[in-house]
């Protein structure tokens, strides 16, 4: 299904991009100004992170749905060889 495979590069992208976000964040640091004591960049980096997690979970659980419903099938070497 050629829907499915354009989905996927799709998250791959967005799994990627989220990461790349976390690591921009993390490198950037932050000062503590806000009330809680907790830098701005880090919630963003955590938020990214989490992110990421989530959209992989999502990506992963798809991808088994797809597979037992047929929508997708293996394409792997033969069993028995």
């Amino acid at each position: 299904m050629r829907a499915m495979k354009y989905f996927v590069i799709v998250a791959f992208v967005a799994i990627i991009g989220s990461l790349a976000a976390a690591l921009v964040f993390m490198m950037r640091g932050g000062v503590h100004d806000d009330k809680d004591g907790e830098a701005p960049r880090k919630r963003q980096m955590a938020r990214a992170l989490a992110f990421r997690v989530g959209f992989s979970v999502l990506l992963f659980v798809l991808v088994l749905v797809a597979y037992f419903m047929g929508w997708i099938q293996p394409t792997g070497l033969p069993l028995g060889r």
